[in-house]
């Protein structure tokens, strides 16, 4: 009976580490992904000044009782002359920009529609989501793994020989 329960022990543990380290691991490379996106974005990108004209504020679409965030609407004129808007995709509040601000964008000289505002949030907030939450459950089932392989260890040497 006591060994049957220790197996399924084993077993469950076993199963939490293989799935936290592969959860881990989808993460982390998602977020290299996008840490790749951002930083082939930022080689390509044309600089320019542009001005912060409203504040949209979103619900965000949780379920749950969250205050709404602010989200920059930018104005900017790419290198065609061409007077350019966009809203950001990164929201907060309490906000980060406020109307009128002067902010740096960041676009595609070959499509002026994306574009963002140079700033840590809107290029690199993702990728440290992601690649932090990938190392994280990564590490959380190699320590689940060692642990088990530590006490199936520790069981061995503290059994009696007979």
């Amino acid at each position: 009976m006591e060994f049957e329960v220790q197996a399924r022990g084993r077993a469950t543990r076993r199963f939490i580490a293989i799935i936290l380290i592969a959860l881990g691991v989808i993460f982390l490379v998602l977020g290299l992904v996008l840490a790749g996106a951002s930083a082939s974005f930022l080689s390509d990108a044309k600089r320019t000044r542009g001005s912060v004209v409203a504040l949209e504020w979103r619900e965000d679409d949780h379920g749950e009782n969250h205050p709404p965030a602010a989200y920059p609407v930018v104005e900017f004129t790419s290198a065609d002359g061409m007077p350019r808007r966009f809203q950001s995709s990164t929201g907060s509040n309490p906000p980060s920009y406020e109307k009128g601000e002067r902010v740096e964008v960041l676009y595609r000289a070959d499509s002026p529609e994306d574009a963002r505002i140079n700033g840590f949030a809107s290029l690199w907030l993702l990728p440290l989501i992601f690649g932090g939450t990938g190392l994280l459950a990564s590490a959380g089932g190699t320590a689940v793994a060692m642990a088990r392989r530590w006490s199936s260890r520790r069981t061995r040497i503290q059994t009696p020989a007979t």
